[in-house]
């Protein structure tokens, strides 16, 4: 767990894999004061408004990615970032026990995942733990790939959490 904490940003790159995927990441609350995803790299117990929850020994669920995330580079990231962790030793720190839609404000420091798709591939093209995993070639490929979409957007659109989505957006994300 600690693997995928430390990986949490870059990881995002491959769970929230369109720009849509960062509408829920980081959002305004709803009417309901709920995101119902996380915003902070954080994990707790048997909690849903983390990003990691542990809902008994020996399990943890990961809620980051999205329904548009490609299951083998998702389930392959969650190993590279886990096998590292190990190997590294990487101590997770101490879970949080509070409600992070409403207690987030009480914790300044800690760690926000990617606001945009951009970010996240920054994030990702300067990971010596997924360029190990997945090898140079196929995460420069991943990144091309990203931004040729991301320019693609630019080039018709402005992206805008607090608005509805895009024509761009509809046309070409909600296939995935």
């Amino acid at each position: 767990m600690g693997g995928v904490i430390k990986n949490a940003g870059s990881l995002s790159a491959f769970f929230n894999p369109t720009l849509n995927s960062y509408r829920r990441i980081n959002a305004p609350p709803t009417k309901s004061g709920a995101t119902w995803s996380p915003s902070s790299i954080s994990y707790t117990g048997n909690n849903r408004t983390h990003m990691i929850r542990v809902p008994d020994p020996g399990r943890f669920e990961l809620r980051l990615m999205d329904g548009s995330a490609n299951p083998y580079l998702l389930q392959a990231g969650v190993l590279a970032a886990g096998i590292n962790g190990i190997r590294k030793r990487v101590n997770p720190g101490k879970p949080l026990f509070c409600n992070m839609y409403t207690d987030h404000k009480k914790y300044p420091n800690l760690p926000k995942l990617p606001n945009t798709l951009e970010d996240s591939l920054e994030m990702l093209n300067i990971n010596t733990v997924m360029k190990n995993a997945f090898g140079k070639n196929v995460l420069n490929s991943y990144i091309r790939l990203k931004k040729s979409e991301i320019e693609s957007f630019k080039s018709k659109e402005k992206f805008d959490k607090l608005k509805p989505i895009t024509k761009w957006e509809r046309s070409n994300t909600l296939d995935c």
